[in-house]
C-alpha cells in the first residue's frame, strides 16, 4: 500500500525550503511553490508553470492540495450568491457573496455543522463533524472574491465569519486563515475588513485580546436576560451574560475595539421594555454598536419576527441611550442564504 500523501498547505514556507534542500533542489523553489498555493490559489502542481516538469512531479509524487470545489452556486435576486462547497472528503459546508452598492462581503464557514445549540439556526441542526482547516476557509474566501470581480466587477472588500460553525470553536485554525488572508503573501486583506463573529465564549474571547488580535469581534447576543437567552441558546447555562460581560470588558480594555452585537427581536420572546432596558445596560460598560437583524424562518414556526413596533422600541430606546444602533434587512432569503439559514438544503 502506497504512503498517503500529505497536504502541502499544511507546511510554512520554511518546510517548504527545508524539503527542496533535501531533496538537491534550491531552496527558493519552496518560496516559488508557497505562492503558487496562496497568492496564485493554484488548484495542482501541473499549473505551477516556472517549475520544471521533475519538480512538479516530485510534488505530485509527496503531496496533495486538497482544494474546495463549489458544486453549486446560487444567485438571489437580490444579487446576494450561495455556494455549496465541497470539501476534499466530501463533505459540504455554505459560504455566500452579500452585494451593496459600495462593497462586497464574504460570510464564510468555519465548521461543518455546529457545536453550539441555538434553536433559532438551522446550522445548529447539524451536527459538528469536523472543523475546517485554514486553507478550506482561505479557499471560500478566494472563490467569493473570485466572484466579486465576475459578477460585480470589483475585489472583495469585507469579510465575516458568520457562516456555519462557532468560530471560537476552531480558534486556532480561524486565526491562521486570517493570518494568510491578511498576509502580504497571501491576499494581502486588512484586518480591519474582517468580523469574527461568536455566539459567546468568554475563554476564547479572552483568548483573542490576549492575542493582539486586529480584526473585529461581533456577538450574537439576542437577549441580555439570562433565562431567556438559555432558552433560545442554551449552552449560555454554561456560559452566562456575567461570564461574558467580564470576558467582553477584557476585550475591549486589551483591544480598545468596540464591540457589535447581532441582535434578533422575536415576538412573545424578547420584545418587551424589560428587555430593551436589559440590553441597554449591558452595551454600557463598553462602546458598542447594536445590528438589530431581520429573523429568518428555518420552517418549524416556534420563532417569529417581532413587529415593526418592537423593533422600533428597540431602536428609540438604544438611540435615546447614545447606543448605535442599525436595523438590518436580510439577503438572500429566496436561496436560504440568509443568517441563520445555512443548512445544505440546496
Amino acid at each position: 500500500m502506497g504512503v498517503s500523501k500529505r497536504d502541502i498547505r499544511a507546511f510554512t514556507k520554511e518546510q517548504l525550503r527545508t524539503f527542496f534542500e533535501e531533496k538537491g533542489e534550491k531552496a527558493f523553489r519552496g518560496n516559488q511553490v508557497y505562492e503558487w498555493l496562496w497568492q496564485k490559489s493554484a488548484h495542482s502542481f501541473e499549473g505551477m508553470t516556472n517549475l520544471s516538469k521533475e519538480v512538479r512531479r516530485m510534488l505530485e509524487d509527496n503531496f496533495v492540495i486538497n482544494h474546495i470545489k463549489v458544486d453549486q452556486m446560487q444567485r438571489s435576486k437580490d444579487g446576494t450568491i450561495k455556494n455549496a462547497v465541497r470539501l476534499h472528503d466530501g463533505l459540504v459546508v455554505e459560504s455566500v457573496l452579500i452585494p451593496t452598492a459600495t462593497r462586497t462581503t464574504a460570510c464564510v464557514s468555519s465548521q461543518v455543522g455546529c457545536s453550539l445549540d441555538c434553536k433559532f439556526c438551522a446550522t445548529s441542526r447539524l451536527k459538528r463533524m469536523r472543523n475546517l482547516n485554514p486553507d478550506e476557509i482561505y479557499d471560500q474566501v478566494v472563490a467569493i472574491d473570485n466572484e466579486s470581480r465576475l459578477y460585480f466587477d470589483r475585489p472583495l472588500s469585507n469579510i465575516v465569519f458568520m457562516g456555519m460553525g462557532e468560530p471560537l470553536m476552531n480558534y486556532n485554525n480561524v486565526l491562521k486563515a486570517i493570518e494568510k488572508i491578511t498576509s502580504p503573501e497571501g491576499l494581502g486583506m486588512s484586518a480591519k475588513r474582517i468580523t469574527v463573529s461568536t455566539s459567546g465564549v468568554p475563554k476564547m474571547i479572552k483568548k483573542m485580546a490576549d492575542g493582539n488580535v486586529k480584526f473585529n469581534l461581533a456577538v450574537s447576543l439576542h437577549s441580555a436576560i439570562d433565562d431567556i437567552r438559555t432558552s433560545i441558546m442554551p449552552f449560555n447555562a454554561h456560559f452566562p451574560l456575567q461570564d461574558l460581560r467580564e470576558a467582553l470588558q477584557y476585550w475591549y480594555d486589551r483591544t480598545k475595539n468596540r464591540i457589535t452585537y447581532e441582535y434578533v427581536v422575536w415576538q412573545g420572546i424578547n420584545d418587551t421594555r424589560k428587555d430593551v432596558d436589559a440590553l441597554v445596560k449591558f452595551c454600557r460598560f463598553a462602546p458598542s454598536k447594536v445590528n438589530i437583524i431581520e429573523y429568518n424562518p428555518i420552517d418549524d414556526g416556534a420563532f417569529q419576527q417581532a413587529d415593526s413596533d418592537a423593533i422600533d422600541l428597540y431602536k428609540n430606546v438604544l438611540e435615546s441611550n447614545g447606543i448605535t444602533v442599525t436595523v438590518r434587512r436580510s439577503r438572500g432569503k429566496d436561496i436560504d442564504a440568509a443568517c441563520g439559514q445555512l443548512a445544505n438544503k440546496a
